[in-house]
Order: structure tokens, then sequence, then C-alpha cells
């Protein structure tokens, strides 16, 4: 069974995980100090125009400016109407210490600023109301294409405002219209109360902050298959409460309190599992591991043998090490949130067969996956690349820090390499006019090294250039550190040189983790729109009655094809009279081919004739569809009337990148 593990033990540190059983399978984590800004809506200013690069720097109260491109700035921006602009035309409409209301697309990363787009996207429970992109809407590129028109028709009798799109969310599969036109309406009620925040207050400030990790994860991640919500905080537990009661009481139930004496995340064996997150190597079952690195354009994953050594052949071992390593890779790339380009270099395999087996093994393990993921083939180097969409700030940036000895490489020079780059860096300094003495401090190990192995090299140094050199040995430095101060002639003239063994100074900088800082942290602001209820209570969807199957029933339905295997609807009391005797049944059954070759001609078919010819409908559909699909042509007729109310390319563009679309 599934859980949802909710961890607030630690007040610094929120993590929320998602298992299966004991596997994990995804995990948050949201530390004090570093909420995450994304999808939070700002009244910013504009600063700068930047017309080389069509866009515009606003201060949206953070201490970054943020990029907001021409192309993000929605027509509604603008005082005067403009029908049709480009960016060029975008630019001269705009100017700086204007106001607008913007959203975080992206958050910060490094030195890089947040970007932003006046686009805004409210995410709710089963929809994404844009309210200010008329163009935009569609459904959520996962759902399928046989559930996609079964909810594009739902969504196509919702009363959406003018002015205003929508997108479907795969949590709205199998919704009905009541529950979505609640969404819908509490959505609509939340733009409302944004507008009239921002038009009654003038300046930066926040307008309206995206919901804590605990209401994102239970409205983004929570779906049928997950059986238990647990949490180990009655605050959390609380305001998880609050949120199910409103937007999803009938899920209420499954919400609990945990109260053990052992840790949650203990109890379930996944502590260990989250280490491997933060990991450079991770080992495979069979033996075999994955080692990721991190470059400054991709992140390179490379698949090693290692003591995989089952197979019966070389090309065995590599299948079986290629299969394992594209489940744990698509699990790290959840775990790690590890976005834009990822280049893995599988086991070299000669069938390609084996090639073609990999990458449908890869692709069905990154169904799992809620960021939109675009997969290659593999090469005939070996390689294969995917492109991944950022949800969140990966779990390396917020917990790491640049080892200061190796400057975040990984790799430092050795003891002999450094003395003789130190050596060669002393002998270019002496050459230059006017030096009269040199000092160098330096490791410990290197000036050893110095010292006794290259102590004629040194000596015949300053008796060619007359230059004194000194080399301080210092105890505060670790190699590849060092520091040659130069003296002049009258440098030394005026000043008395202390003893070199006074001469050590304390040069390592000190490296203060984040989490350690003393430095007061910056009150966090508070958002001008909060506590917006629904003004209704959310409908409770009704269970259907199934049918009881006998035991004879569900010992046949074993022998059945997987497809055959659905519960029909309970048929009412004048669908059992209308059915047809054994004699019709089995006439039925031998004219089946006749009716094959003259369906066109019979296009209008009873829904007693569908059932006799065993073409049941899912138990899904209503008495509506089952009215409306009578027959193939006015089917086909149907279908061309829903593609022209919503394009497939609509839907499936239209998705916005700075939302964690399910």
């Amino acid at each position: 069974m599934k859980r949802m593990l909710f961890n607030a033990t630690q007040p610094e540190e929120l993590r929320v995980a998602i298992v299966d059983g004991q596997k994990l399978i995804d995990i948050d984590i949201e530390t004090l100090g570093k909420e995450q800004r994304k999808s939070n809506i700002y009244k910013a200013v504009v600063t700068r125009l930047e017309p080389s690069l069509e866009a515009a720097f606003v201060d949206y109260g953070a201490g970054r400016h943020g990029f907001l491109p021409y192309k993000e700035i929605a027509s509604t921006c603008f005082s005067k109407s403009t029908e049709r602009f480009n960016h060029h035309r975008i630019g001269e409409l705009l100017h700086e210490g204007q106001e607008l209301i913007v959203q975080v697309d992206k958050d910060e990363r490094g030195n890089k600023g947040a970007a932003l787009t006046t686009y805004i996207s409210l995410a709710g429970r089963y929809l994404v109301l844009m309210p200010n992109n008329p163009q935009g809407g569609g459904i959520s590129r996962r759902v399928s294409a046989e559930e996609r028109a079964e909810l594009r028709e739902v969504i196509n009798h919702l009363q959406v405002p003018e002015g205003m799109s929508i997108i479907a969310r795969t949590a709205g599969i199998g919704r009905t219209e009541e529950e979505l036109q609640w969404d819908l309406n509490y959505l609509v009620q939340l733009w409302r109360a944004i507008e009239e925040a921002a038009n009654s207050e003038n300046g930066v400030f926040l307008i309206y902050q995206e919901s804590s990790l605990v209401i994102r994860a239970i409205r983004d991640y929570f779906h049928a298959e997950i059986g238990e919500i647990l949490i180990d905080n009655p605050e959390i537990y609380e305001q998880a409460y609050q949120f199910m009661a409103n937007v999803m009481p009938a899920n209420v139930d499954r919400l609990k309190l945990y109260q053990d004496d052992i840790p949650l995340f203990s109890r379930f064996q996944i502590e260990h599992q989250i280490e491997t997150a933060y990991s450079r190597q991770v080992t495979l079952p069979s033996g075999g591991s994955i080692v990721i690195d991190h470059t400054e354009a991709l992140v390179s994953i490379d698949v090693n043998s290692a003591r995989a050594i089952r197979g019966s052949d070389i090309e065995t071992t590599a299948l079986n090490t290629n299969l394992e390593a594209a489940d744990e890779i698509a699990r790290q790339l959840r775990l790690r949130d590890l976005g834009g380009l990822v280049v893995v270099d599988f086991i070299d395999m000669e069938v390609t067969r084996n090639q073609r087996e990999v990458e449908t093994n890869l692709l069905k393990a990154l169904r799992l996956d809620r960021a939109r993921v675009q997969i290659g083939k593999i090469s005939r180097f070996g390689l294969l690349e995917l492109s991944r969409q950022r949800l969140r700030p990966s779990l390396g940036e917020g917990n790491y820090i640049p080892c200061p000895r190796c400057h975040g490489t990984g790799h430092i020079r050795g003891t002999d390499s450094s003395a003789l780059h130190i050596l060669r860096i002393i002998q270019e300094e002496a050459m230059k006019e006017q030096t009269s003495m040199l000092q160098v401090q330096l490791p410990v190990d290197v000036a050893t090294f110095l010292l006794n192995e290259k102590r004629s090299e040194i000596y015949r140094l300053e008796a060619r250039l007359k230059v004194g050199i000194i080399l301080i040995p210092n105890i505060y430095m670790e190699t590849p550190n060092y520091t040659i101060t130069r003296l002049r002639h009258e440098d030394i003239k005026s000043t008395e040189l202390p003893p070199s063994y006074e001469m050590v100074e304390k040069t390592t900088e000190e490296v203060t983790l984040p989490s350690t800082s003393q430095e007061p942290k910056a009150t966090r602001p508070k958002a001008a729109v909060t506590g917006i209820k629904p003004e209704q209570p959310a409908p409770v969807p009704e269970e259907r009655p199934r049918e009881q199957l006998s035991f004879l029933d569900k010992f046949f339905s074993l022998f059945r094809p997987a497809g055959s295997n659905r519960i029909e609807p309970v048929q009412t009391a004048e669908e059992s009279q209308a059915k047809p005797s054994r004699s019709e049944r089995s006439r039925n059954k031998r004219d089946r081919g006749r009716n094959k070759r003259t369906r066109n001609n019979t296009s209008g078919t009873t829904n007693e004739a569908l059932q006799e010819t065993g073409n049941l409908l899912p138990s899904e559909q209503s008495a509506e569809h089952l009215a409306e699909g009578k027959g193939s042509t006015n089917r086909r007729h149907r279908k061309t009337d829903q593609q022209n109310q919503l394009p497939e390319s609509d839907a499936d563009n239209n998705v916005a990148d700075g939302h964690p679309f399910s």
C-alpha cells in the first residue's frame, strides 16, 4: 500500500515522502528560512528595460531583481488596448516605474534571479485557472486519449468566466461536473481577492503566497492509490485536516496522526534510502552501480557493471545491469529533482533489441515522474540524452556548499605537483624589476619538499637574480593554497623585517555553513490575501453500487482476457425484463458476421443490441453518453465537434512550465 509520510519533528526541516511498502518513491524537503517563492504573486515595479535581451528587470521585493521577458507580458498589463503587438512594441509600451502583477515562474538559482511572468496561474485540486490568458487552457499531457475525451466533455459544460481559461489536471479524471465547477468557483473567488488587493495598495508587496509544503503535497501528490497519510506533528496534522475537510472531505479518514516512539521514517526504513540521494555513487541490487556527476551544462550518469557477474555472457550481464540502472536512474531523478540536460552512459550492448528494451524500461519508469521529460534513443556510442523539467530546487542546492579547498572541482594537486608549480611562480616573480625579496606562505608538506629536494634550485635562483627568497611553512594552509608577497628595495629599507617564524599568517578563510550563520534573518513578508475559504462546502461524490460477483463468476474471470474483466453496471428491473431470451441471443451470435458487414446501414442500434453483441460500454459512462453514442457516424461527428472546440495541440502546448501539473 502506498503511503504519504510527513516528518516535522525537527523545527528546521519538514520532510514529505511517498513510499510503496518500504520503497521510497519521492521526497520533498523544505528548510526553515528557504521556503520557495515559486508560484507566489507579487505587486512589482519595472526598474530597467533591456531591449537587447527583450526583457525587463523588475523589483518584486526580493534581494535580487526578477527577470521578465517581453513574451511573458500579457496585453492586460497595458493601459491602452492593443490587439496585436510584437516584442518591440511591448518595449515601447513599458516604462520604468510601471507597476505590474507578476508571478514567480522559476525560483532563484545561484547568481540567477527569479524568472517572472504576468500570465497568472492558480492551481487548484482538479483545475488550474489562468485568469488573464483566454487563449490558454487544455488538458494535462499525462491524461490518456480515452480519458481525455471524457474529461474534455465535462469541461465543456463548466461555466468559465469570460477572458479566462482552465487546464484540467490528472486529479480531475473521473470527477463529476459538480466537483469541477466547485473547484473553478473557488479559484475565481481567489483571483477576485487578488485583484482587489493589488488595486488597493501601491508599491512592491506580496499579494498571495503559494500554499505551504503540507498543502501542496496533499493537493499535488495525493491520489486514490494512497491509502494512508501519516503525520507525526499535531500542528501539521491540524493544518492538513483543515485543508482536506474543505477540499476533499471524502478522504479525511485516510489522515492519521502518528504517535509511536519509533521515528516515522525509521518505521518504514527509508532513512538510508534518503541518504542515497546525497551520495555520488548508488549501488544496484545485482552489484552494479551508477555514478552521478554534475557539470556546468549537464548532469552525467555513468552505469558500471562493478560486481554484477550473474549473467550467462557479457551481453546478458550488460542487459540486466542496464535494466536495473534504468529504474534507479528514473528514481534518482525524482528524488534529487535533477533538471536540464542529462546524459546517461549505459554499458555497451551489441544487440539492437536489447537497446530498445532498455529504452522502453526507462520510459516506463519515467511515467511516475510528474515533471515533463523528453527522452532520446541510445546512440552508437552508448549514450542516451534526456531533458527533464525542474519542479523545485534540487536536493543538493539547499544543503551543499562549494568545498573551500578544491573550490568545487573535487580534485586537488599533489605535494610534488604543487611544489614544482610554486617554484616556477617564484622564479617568474623574482625576475621582475625592483624585486628585493619574496615571502612565500605555503603548506608545511610543500615547504618541506622545497627546502630539501629543491634546496639547490632555490640557492642558484637567489645567486643568479640577487633576490632573497624566504619560505614560510604555514600550518594554517592546505594544498593547493599559497601566497607570494613581493617586496621592493624601498620596502626593505623603510621597514625592519621580523623573524621568519613570526611571519606565519592565518590565511585560511573560515567557512560558515548556511544553517549556522549568525546573520539576522529577514522577516518573512505576510501576504495580503490569506484565509480565502470556499463559499460552499466541497461536494461529496456518491459511490456507484457495484454488482456482487458470485464464486463461479470470479473463477471464470481468471480465464478471460484482461480487457474483458469489467464489472458491468447494476441492471434495473426494466433492463432485466428487456433482456432477450437464450434463443434470441444464439440467433444474434450467428448473425454477428452479417451485422458487421451491414453496420453502416444500422446506425440506429439500440442499447439492447449493443449488449447482445457483447459491445458493452464501461460502467463509468452515464446514460447520457449511451444516448449520444448511437451509431459510429454520430460518434465521429461528436468527436470532430470536440476537437474544434479545443484543439489537441492547444491542450498540450498551453500547459504552463511554472506549475507542477500532475
